[in-house]
């Protein structure tokens, strides 16, 4: 066996260290293929559209969902169950998984709803965003995610984010050249944009939750209802305490109490309490 190997390597010449790669590379593609193939088979009409209708929006509210699940199962005529959205859902992802998506479920930080998003899971930082952004655009998009969660309340000024262009390693950016980029991060759903004030978007807190969880472990607050992160949120001032809650969870937590206080040292809680957003059917986040 070994002097057949060896005169095998010698006979193939500098030929024969590319013929695992491309084996590896065919083998890939065809349980690709396989992949694509069984969730062909075993998801119905109703979840391809349902799907296709995610790929092309990336993120909607519940509300949405349960409106296009119903919609779906309707359209293509299968069992409708007002309570199964979570199951129907979970159907399409275990036929995602070889595809490394997901369709993901993840609080609003604006108005307190809950909403889903399709998210990649093949890669975990920023690169996944390297097919629609050049090099020196994900580097200000990496300062702008800098300044938005090391922030105290969890939002970049346009000012802040243009003088961020000075420190660039990569080509630095003009001002015209800034000002489009953010507004095509607020359209692709990265960012979420009020009075010149920027904040991470749902879409983008779901999505990119496990980098910032690695690449923030200092700076990143975690809030004490939800246990999820929290960028745009109230502390409790008693400096023995200091819990983080998002302004959604506040309103629901603290709502038709008449003397708030802080549910982990009891202290009075000293901040306006938000009102319930209630769902609507339309939503921009």
């Amino acid at each position: 066996m070994a002097s057949r190997s060896s005169s095998s390597t010698a006979a193939g010449g500098s030929d024969s260290p590319q013929k695992p790669t491309k084996t590896k590379r065919t083998r890939r593609k065809r349980r690709k293929a396989r992949a694509v193939g069984d969730m062909s088979r075993q998801m119905g009409e109703s979840h391809r559209r349902f799907l296709q209708t995610m790929m092309v929006s990336g993120v909607i509210d519940e509300q949405a969902a349960k409106a296009l699940y119903q919609y779906c199962c309707e359209t293509h005529r299968t069992q409708y169950a007002p309570d199964k959205l979570e199951d129907f859902i979970d159907t399409i992802n275990s036929r995602l998984q070889p595809m490394f998506m997901q369709i993901r479920k993840g609080m609003s930080e604006n108005n307190g709803l809950q909403y889903y998003a399709l998210v990649n899971m093949a890669e975990t930082d920023i690169t996944r965003m390297s097919s629609d952004y050049a090099d020196n655009e994900l580097e200000l998009f990496r300062k702008t995610l800098d300044l938005i969660v090391c922030s105290e309340n969890g939002k970049a000024s346009s000012t802040d984010i243009l003088n961020s262009t000075d420190s660039m390693t990569t080509r630095k950016m003009k001002k015209s050249e800034t000002e489009h980029l953010l507004s095509r991060l607020v359209h692709d759903k990265w960012l979420s944009e009020k009075r010149g004030e920027y904040t991470l978007s749902t879409r983008c807190i779901i999505e990119m939750e496990p980098y910032i969880r690695t690449m923030y472990q200092d700076h990143i607050k975690v809030c004490h209802i939800c246990r999820n992160i929290a960028f745009q949120c109230q502390i409790c001032e008693n400096p023995t305490c200091g819990i983080k809650i998002h302004n959604p969870c506040v309103a629901r937590y603290f709502k038709g109490k008449s003397e708030p206080r802080c549910p982990s040292c009891d202290d009075f809680w000293p901040h306006e309490i938000p009102e319930v957003k209630r769902p609507h059917s339309q939503s921009r986040r």
